[in-house]
């Protein structure tokens, strides 16, 4: 599967209630063939992901889709990517928030 696919995909894997009572959006900002901009939207107990980017954000991901695709595969700990500057996220706390939601960790 690639980022694309996963993104897209995203909002069929996230359960209803696991996002209960929680909003928030996200940008990624994927570079490389298989990026592109998405925003993934929490808000009302749903999630939506978009191609393209619209409103203003509260953590914004930032990386290449070959280390996208290693982080999902298992094959790059997110942690030792932001550490090195591979993957960049402006707002740590939020991600953390709903990292295990979203299927990165």
């Amino acid at each position: 599967m690639n980022v694309r696919e996963f993104l897209m995909n995203l909002p069929s894997k996230i359960s209803p209630e696991a996002i209960e009572g929680k909003e928030s959006l996200f940008h990624f900002l994927i570079s490389g063939e298989e990026g592109g901009n998405f925003t993934a939207r929490i808000k009302d107990g749903k999630a939506e992901v978009i191609e393209g980017l619209e409103d203003e954000p509260k953590c914004v991901i930032k990386t290449s889709d070959s280390v996208f695709s290693k982080i999902l595969s298992g094959k790059q700990n997110p942690q030792m990517a932001v550490f090195t500057g591979k993957l960049k996220i402006s707002n740590l706390s939020e991600m953390m928030k709903f990292a295990k939601v979203l299927g990165l960790m």
